[in-house]
């Protein structure tokens, strides 16, 4: 297994809590990790048809099985069992009883913030980090390889090529978990705006837009957009609030959590296409803030991140709130840089004045080093921005 970082986190918050849940996308680790942490407890899977009947059926003699808790996997096939979970750990009164896994936010998340409020602490896992990958001697080495295999980790587990198993990760999770939220019929017309929106990674989300190039309502858009974002496998970046007397942008940016997803959903399958293809760029920027979200929620904390652009075109990619300041981010795709590549971070930082954090700018090239103030990460780096 490779190690998770996350894993100290969990076994610290199960001394303070009775239930820790564990959510993610589907097959970004969650159970093998849950299994490493509990390794001497019992493990049921709610997705197998009997056990699920049989908590559905009868949930305290279904929870009597496990008197010392035990790994409930993928809670969300049976909601109903949290009230039960709730009054067995009140009356038991011990810390680190369970784990909870889950793969959708919706269904999940109202239902134990409904049951099991101030019982249980969250963490969320997303797949592989590059610091993970890197402990493990499995990072790629290059830049445009590492964006065609993204990190969900039975690429990495299985020695599996990424296309085959994007293929069928779309065909047995994406497109059979969100069909059934959605109770969508038309398959082909939400294929092609999974497509489309993977064709908006990196980029503002026009809603009214989308929904027209994919024949649907805007309504309809914004639904499937949510759904996507309860599965994990988009996220949206809010534009930041504050405009130095500047008009802002008020539409999000749009990005997907696993860059391989995205390069397979675009039909890039190799590495020679990736280099040349026209969204290279706005697949870097999805990996490195996804990696930045990744590096937060394995600290345990939630990323509070923004981008900044105003009407005039002035932009920068990401805003990261560390107390009373603001840390600007650049990202940049290429290998080299330029003394263009700096001038937005200079400008803003001007702008914000006493507000602006040191500013970093994250690039597709290998090394690190400070310029003129400004912190340089290579991509290898990315996750560890500067205090």
């Amino acid at each position: 297994m490779i190690y998770r970082n996350v894993k100290e986190k969990i076994e610290n918050l199960l001394g303070g809590f009775p239930i820790v849940t564990l959510t993610g996308p589907r097959q970004s680790g969650k159970t093998t990790l849950a299994r490493a942490v509990f390794e001497n407890h019992p493990y049921a899977s709610l997705e197998e048809p009997d056990l699920r009947q049989a908590a559905n059926e009868d949930p305290r003699s279904f929870l009597a099985r496990f008197p010392d808790g035990a790994v409930l996997d993928e809670v969300q096939r049976c909601p109903e069992i949290l009230s039960y979970l709730q009054t067995l750990v009140d009356k038991d009164g011990r810390m680190g009883l369970f784990i909870l896994t889950g793969s959708q936010q919706f269904g999940l998340m109202s239902g134990i913030t409904q049951s099991l409020a101030g019982r249980t602490a969250f963490v969320e896992l997303l797949p592989f980090s590059v610091p993970e990958l890197a402990l493990a001697d499995k990072l790629p080495n290059d830049i445009d390889a590492m964006m065609l295999t993204g990190c969900y980790p039975p690429i990495y587990d299985r020695g599996l090529a990424p296309a085959a198993w994007y293929s069928a990760y779309v065909t047995a999770y994406v497109e059979r978990d969100v069909r059934q939220m959605l109770k969508i019929q038309d398959l082909e017309t939400f294929q092609r705006f999974v497509r489309l929106c993977a064709g908006r990674t990196g980029q503002l989300l026009n809603l009214s837009s989308l929904a027209t190039e994919c024949g649907i309502t805007h309504n309809t858009a914004k639904s499937w957009i949510s759904v996507l974002e309860a599965s994990y496998l988009v996220f949206l970046l809010r534009p930041h609030h504050v405009s130095f007397n500047k008009r802002l942008v008020k539409m999000p940016k749009l990005y997907f959590y696993d860059v391989g997803l995205v390069s397979w959903l675009l039909g890039i399958r190799t590495i020679e296409q990736m280099i040349t293809h026209p969204l290279r760029g706005s697949i870097f920027e999805t990996f490195i803030i996804s990696e930045l979200i990744k590096s937060k929620l394995n600290q345990g904390e939630k990323p509070a991140f923004s981008f900044w652009r105003d009407s005039n075109g002035n932009e920068v990619d990401l805003l990261v709130e560390q107390g009373i300041r603001l840390i600007p981010v650049e990202i940049k795709s290429g290998r080299t840089l330029t003394h263009e590549a700096f001038a937005g971070l200079h400008k803003w930082s001007a702008l914000a004045g006493d507000k602006a954090g040191a500013p970093a700018l994250i690039f597709a090239g290998d090394e690190s080093y400070q310029h003129k103030g400004i912190h340089v990460l290579g991509w290898r780096e990315c996750g560890h921005l500067p205090d």
